[in-house]
């Protein structure tokens, strides 16, 4: 991505107008130089460079790096009701974060390898029944068995996927995206999410996996499809099955909430799951719906804590164990580290030293 591209995305992430920037310039330069700058016909000078970093609130290296040129197949989902401001914080945000892990990856020489995302061969599915098969495959295919899955985050960066955590709009809850590199370096497949809480955070990675394992829906509604899958994989029929048993006409508070704690989602998405399987049927998912579940859409019961095994396991960890790698091994100082983490210098020695003494 060109420096005239990334001004213009840094410019709309702060929601101002060329003349805005302007002014919050002092004039230095006038909207009509800025606007060649955004198209390519000038650069400005290297203080005007910094005047610019410091008036839209990023880093120089976000304006001036070069690991990424381009995010191709960014899709905002339909469900996402964000604006093109919000859009613009989110593309830039994704850049950010990932010109710092690639420029990592590019300390430590890391190897070009393929991910298990570009391995995966994208379906059209007719039906959620095939959704539910496709899920069913790729769990085959990676060996998961029937047990839950400990964490989606572990599992896609064990398998070389990069998973993004960033600060969104609250109508954004993740996307899948190819990354385009420059000098003929292969594209990347990535997957992003915002943290909201742990139940989402698993099933947003799993939606982001089905929009990698299929690609199109016959019978539309796409995104439900989406949906099946996600919940199939997090939450396998047989497994679920051998729980509770094949059928049940009712199910208590403490035996939903044990589930929805051995399989890390919501209730919501279980009791969704526990209709797909067909062990309720659509009358009692319905009178449960009437009687809870309403109120569960809006203030999840018995969540999963952030500290808990479970939210622990779902923190991305491979970006910050590339830093502190490449910090022991001399390959970058400490003040390094911490523009690379975004943390203070004070943070990232205690994190590397551990606590001390006095």
């Amino acid at each position: 991505m060109a420096f005239g591209d990334r001004l213009r995305l840094a410019r709309l992430r702060r929601g101002m107008s060329l003349a805005a920037l302007a002014e919050k310039l002092e004039q230095r330069v006038t909207p009509q130089a800025i606007n060649k700058y955004e198209k390519g016909d000038m650069m400005p000078s290297s203080s005007v460079l910094l005047a610019l970093a410091k008036a839209l609130g990023v880093s120089l290296d976000f304006l001036m790096s070069s690991q990424v040129v381009e995010l191709d197949g960014v899709e905002f989902r339909k469900r996402a009701s964000v604006t093109e401001r919000e859009k613009s914080l989110i593309e830039s945000e994704v850049i950010d974060h990932l010109e710092r892990y690639l420029a990592i990856e590019a300390i430590l020489d890391l190897p070009d390898e393929e991910s298990a995302l570009d391995r995966l061969d994208a379906v059209t599915v007719v039906s959620p029944e095939d959704a539910e098969e496709r899920a069913n495959a790729l769990r085959v295919e990676w060996r998961l068995g029937c047990e839950p899955v400990p964490s989606v985050t572990a599992l896609l960066e064990e398998k070389n996927v990069r998973v993004i955590q960033i600060e969104a709009p609250a109508g954004f809850y993740g996307l899948t995206c190819r990354v385009r590199r420059p000098g003929g370096k292969p594209s990347i497949p990535i997957v992003v999410r915002r943290h909201v809480n742990v139940e989402r955070d698993r099933f947003t990675l799993a939606h982001e996996l089905a929009h990698a394992a299929i690609k199109d829906s016959v019978a539309g509604k796409v995104e439900k499809m989406m949906d099946r899958f996600a919940g199939a994989f997090l939450v396998p029929a047989e497994h679920l099955k051998n729980e509770i048993g094949a059928r049940r006409t009712s199910l208590g508070y403490n035996e939903l909430v044990q589930l929805k704690h051995l399989y890390g989602v919501s209730m919501w998405a279980l009791l969704m799951r526990l209709r797909d399987v067909g062990i309720v049927s659509e009358a009692t998912h319905k009178n449960l719906y009437r009687t809870s579940a309403r109120a569960w859409l809006k203030s999840e019961p018995a969540p999963l804590r952030e500290n808990g095994d479970i939210g622990r396991l779902e923190q991305p960890r491979r970006f910050e164990a590339h830093v502190y790698r490449a910090l022991a091994e001399g390959l970058i100082s400490t003040p390094k580290a911490a523009t690379l983490l975004k943390k203070s210098i004070h943070d990232v020695e205690i994190a590397f030293k551990g606590p001390t003494s006095h």
